[in-house]
């Protein structure tokens, strides 16, 4: 396994909607494996295929609480096919965009169709904490961020931010 490095916003590849994966082959499982050793060592609780700059259809997903707790969801293709009609809202953050957070409402409740590490085709449901996770995951999938669901002030104030930090940390020549 391998650590990738994690695209930070604004990077525009993580505005780019993936592409469907044909099979989950050797090659998918090994990027998930990837994605799960880069998402814990962030560390974080989700992760696209997008954030680590591929653009396939790939997402992992684990809420443990701690190393002991793991249970890592590895997804291909998922898709929501049924939302609940209460929402909740979540303090989100997202490993493209380093310490900051904020409030997204979203169904509390999800129904999702994957393709899972077998190449089975799965569904799950999911309410909490991993029903925001898993649409937090997918909307990258969809080149959607969190802070996409901000008002426009809010939204572009953090990518100034972001863009700021990332022009401070370029070495001048």
């Amino acid at each position: 396994m391998a650590l990738l490095p994690i695209l930070i916003a604004p990077d525009p590849k993580l505005k780019l909607k993936a592409v469907r994966v044909a099979a989950v082959d050797e090659s998918i499982r090994r990027l998930m494996d990837d994605m799960l050793e880069t998402m814990y060592a962030a560390p974080g609780i989700g992760l696209a295929a997008p954030q680590v700059g591929v653009s396939q259809r790939v997402i992992v997903v684990d809420i443990g609480k701690d190393e002991n707790d793991r249970q890592p969801v590895r997804m291909a293709n998922p898709e929501i096919i049924w939302v609940s009609d209460d929402d909740t809202p979540y303090e989100e953050g997202c490993l493209s965009v380093p310490e900051h957070y904020a409030a997204v409402v979203r169904p509390s409740a999800v129904r999702v169709r994957y393709v899972d590490a077998q190449n089975e085709i799965r569904e799950m449901d999911a309410d909490g904490l991993l029903a925001t996770v898993l649409q937090h995951e997918i909307d990258h999938l969809d080149g959607i961020l969190f802070i996409d669901h901000l008002s426009s002030l809010k939204r572009n104030m953090i990518l100034r931010k972001l863009l700021k930090n990332k022009k401070e940390a370029v070495p001048v020549r």
